[in-house]
């Protein structure tokens, strides 16, 4: 019996964190012995759940950012050995923690200081954190290489590419699947009118508000054309998209013989996790559903309609255009994203904002040149985010009296 495999999660209240729980706990009842050990657990601000997943998976150490949770979570692990910690700071110690793998499951750019820290303390990382690297690719691809720790796709697509990536310089294609999103079949005109419950209500996820809407305008899928770009070194003109209703096939790659091979499996991200929390170990038992070809029947393919969902040429574009674009891109994204949720602006209006952020910004802003540090991306993301509460009260204005 091996020594069992250190974990850090990083946003394990959230979904993603909770789904890798589940793995944890189903991989060590199955071998009936610790495969996996979890030393820390951190957390936004839920510290009822946080104290919960700390007591049941036996972790050494938890961590809520919001420091005014601190003594409430004290109060939560009472009697217990458990050690607490709050800020931000405590975040990035948290990530510093030698471990095997740290789980990055942080939503939006609010997760590279600590992804960063993991890194640069030498922690090998399960990235589903898909901003950090949106934002700042090449600056912890350069570090991860300095300090030879892997970076492991956790996003179920880049997750699927990794699993049949063999040699790099064979391959012609990736090809990234989207769902299309709850209004993949509305026409253009009525998307002014849809509201965030429409554009939460995700035919085949369940995920958190930030990832549903970017689902439904599609940004989720530029954002992850852009990870692709930076994770497999790969120039965006051989990233496709092709929308996929059913879910089932997570991504491809095509190499230069004419094969294409496909991960599949049910739209469970569990699954992902557990390859990338054991990798490259052998595969430990998953508790994601099996799949069942015969009861699938069918599967379809179809281009994404770029002018209903802008998303992805938007993104293209800031790949092209490279430097401090995508980090733009990422922050005038976000903040749209939260005005639409906050009723400020209608659904059309967050690819309008993020091309006119682009547009305005990066005309009159030098971005071209890289961001060497994670303050430079925190700089960068600061000073954009100035124009785009500015756009966003424009969007507004331009729909009174329609």
């Amino acid at each position: 019996m091996s020594e069992p495999r250190r974990i850090t999660i990083i946003g394990s209240t959230g979904s993603i964190g909770q789904s890798a729980i589940s793995v944890i706990r189903h991989a060590n009842q199955v071998a009936g012995y610790p495969v996996y050990e979890v030393d820390t657990l951190v957390a936004g601000s839920d510290v009822e759940t946080l104290a919960e997943q700390a007591v049941l998976v036996g972790a050494k150490r938890v961590v809520v950012a919001a420091e005014g949770r601190h003594k409430a979570l004290e109060g939560l692990l009472e009697g217990t050995s458990i050690e607490t910690a709050s800020g931000e700071e405590a975040v990035c110690d948290a990530a510093r923690r030698p471990v095997d793998r740290v789980l990055a499951a942080v939503v939006g750019i609010a997760g590279l200081p600590s992804t960063f820290a993991a890194i640069e303390a030498g922690n090998s990382v399960a990235l589903a954190n898909k901003e950090s690297m949106v934002c700042a690719g090449p600056l912890l691809k350069r570090f991860a290489e300095g300090k030879g720790v892997a970076i492991v796709p956790t996003d179920s697509e880049h997750n699927a590419m990794f699993q049949v990536m063999e040699r790099r310089e064979d391959v012609e294609r990736l090809i990234l699947t989207a769902s299309g999103g709850p209004f993949r079949e509305t026409p253009l005109q009525q998307l002014r009118d849809m509201t965030p419950e429409h554009a939460l209500a995700h035919p085949r996820w369940d995920m958190g508000q930030k990832i549903s809407v970017d689902s439904a305008t599609l940004f989720n899928k530029g954002l992850e054309l852009i990870e692709a770009a930076y994770l497999f070194d790969m120039p965006e003109d051989m990233i496709d998209v092709v929308v996929h209703p059913q879910s089932i096939v997570h991504s491809l790659v095509e190499y230069r013989d004419g094969s294409v091979l496909a991960q599949m499996g049910e739209p469970d991200m569990r699954t992902p996790i557990a390859h990338a929390l054991s990798w490259p170990e052998r595969r430990q038992p998953g508790p994601a559903k099996r799949l069942n070809l015969p009861a699938l029947a069918r599967l379809d393919f179809e281009a994404p309609d770029t002018e209903r969902f802008p998303a992805i040429n938007l993104c293209r574009e800031v790949l092209r255009m490279g430097g401090g674009a995508p980090t733009v891109l990422n922050c005038a994204n976000e903040a749209a994203v939260a005005a639409f949720l906050a009723g400020q602006c209608r659904f059309p209006d967050i690819s309008w904002v993020v091309a006119e952020a682009l547009e305005r910004f990066c005309t009159k802003t030098q971005v071209s040149e890289p961001l060497d540090s994670v303050e430079a991306v925190m700089a960068l993301d600061t000073e954009a985010r100035q124009l785009v509460r500015a756009l966003v009260r424009e969007a507004a204005v331009r729909h009174e009296g329609v």
